[in-house]
Formats: structure tokens, sequence, C-alpha cells
């Protein structure tokens, strides 16, 4: 091996362990705060990832969509959408009521009045319900509809606030949540406790 890349390797590896790398942000722990579930029936989300989006509302949030069991050839399949799912009323969390994952008030509420068509990614800002807790906890619920809330309202966890909807940078009927302190981003974990079973 050449002087000069046994050099870079040496160097490589004082790098990784030194502590400077040591202090980066990947490194520090990530805050996580507990909801209710958005549902009352059977869901499944999938997490962004840290580093992912950088806004509060998005940063570390998920995207969660209601699923169903259904035989197939005498087996059972979670779905999230009957037939090919072409249509909103296909996708069996359209319209169902979205919950409050906090208690506290409603500090911002947006409305996005067009629906997209499922597969098609839709533009603008999502319709969307943030709510601030005692603590100073912010959670946004969105690409909701119909709701049923307004900004200086208080409301209880689990209390229905919207329903699902497919607006703003949504491809399907499903809600984002996020949650934030102080513009930190915070994991979110759903009380184990409420979580309704499959069915």
């Amino acid at each position: 091996m050449s002087k000069l890349l046994l050099a870079t390797i040496a160097l490589s590896l004082a790098s990784l362990s030194s502590p400077a790398s040591a202090k980066t942000s990947a490194n520090k722990p990530i805050g996580a705060v507990v909801v209710h579930p958005l549902f009352k029936i059977y869901y499944s989300c999938a997490e962004h990832y840290a580093g992912q989006f950088k806004w509060s509302g998005d940063a570390l949030g998920a995207d969660c969509v209601v699923m169903r069991l259904r035989a197939v050839d005498r087996r059972y399949w979670a779905r999230a959408y009957r037939g090919k799912g072409h249509r909103n009323r296909d996708w069996f969390g359209w319209r169902a009521e979205v919950l409050a994952p906090i208690g506290g008030v409603v500090v911002k509420v947006n409305v996005n009045p067009k629906t997209n068509k499922p597969g098609i990614m839709g533009r603008g800002k999502a319709s969307m319900i943030t709510i601030k807790r005692a603590d100073g906890v912010h959670v946004v619920v969105a690409h909701v509809r119909e709701l049923q809330v307004k900004v200086g309202q208080h409301v209880r966890r689990g209390q229905v606030i919207a329903r699902v909807g497919n607006n703003g940078f949504s491809r399907h009927p499903h809600i984002h949540i996020g949650a934030w302190r102080n513009k930190t981003p915070l994991q979110l974990r759903f009380d184990q406790r409420k979580i309704p079973k499959a069915s």
C-alpha cells in the first residue's frame, strides 16, 4: 500500500473516533412525546427518518393510514383500500374520524378545499390543525377535511377534530402527524393502551 493511502486510512479512522464527531446532532438523544392514537380503528404509520425533513411539523413525523384485514385465498392481509384504490372512497380511511392526539388549545388551522385523486401528488399547503399543550408541546395533524374545531378552542385527548382527507402534498387518504417543542422535533409514540385492534 502507498504511504498516501495509509495516511488517508489513518486520518479517516482518527476522525471516526474523535470526540468532535461524537458531538454531532445525529448522536444527540431524540426527545419523544406520547400521544393519543389518531383513529378509533386499526391503522399503520410510516415514520419520517431523522433528517428527512427540516420543518418542525414534518421532522420525525409519521404518515398514518387506516387498514383492514381482508381475506384473499383464505389468507388474511392488512390492506389500505379495496380494489385498485383509484377513488378516495375505495380507501378504508377516507372520511374516518380523526382524534386529537393531545389535549390543549387549537393555535392554527389551515383549509385546502381541493381534494386529490389517489396516486396523483397534490399541491399547496394541506388542510391541518395545530394543537398546543400547556407544557409547550405542539402537535399538527394534516391532510384532514371536515374540520370540527377552530383557533382558540380547547380540545381534549381523543376528541374528534376532523375527518381523513387527501389534500396538499398527498397521494392518498391518510393523516400526517408531527410534534415539536421550541422548534425541536419530537419522536411520536402512540399510547399503547389505546391502540385499536385490527379488524
